[in-house]
């Protein structure tokens, strides 16, 4: 949440969609039902990529929203870290080298 333009953050146990913790969200933005339903789409791409049988790994994904950028960037060991930004005010390529100091960093 230290990033500028950040609204939400959360830190997602992608096999059953809850978030182990969050911070940031509001009454326009739940980051909680957010959290669950980004999950579909970790979940979505985890599958993908055992169905093709590559040998790789998510780094980050990135969900373009008009207003906002969404960043998830899994860790690794069944979660993902989720942040929400600003568009308008979030420099993305600062966040995305955050969070990827962040899942180093993460202990569960």
């Amino acid at each position: 949440m230290m990033l500028d333009g950040a609204i939400a953050a959360a830190v997602v146990d992608y096999g059953s969609g809850m978030p182990l913790g969050t911070a940031g969200g509001s009454k326009d933005f739940d980051i909680e039902l957010a959290a669950a339903g980004t999950t579909e789409i970790v979940r979505a791409k985890m599958r993908t990529i055992g169905d093709l049988g590559l040998n790789e790994e998510i780094d980050d994904i990135l969900i373009t929203l008009r207003t906002q950028f969404h960043l998830l960037r899994p860790t690794g060991n069944g979660l993902f870290v989720y942040v929400v930004l600003d568009r308008g005010r979030g420099n993305l390529a600062l966040a995305r080298h955050s969070l990827k100091a962040v899942t180093r960093e993460l202990e569960v």
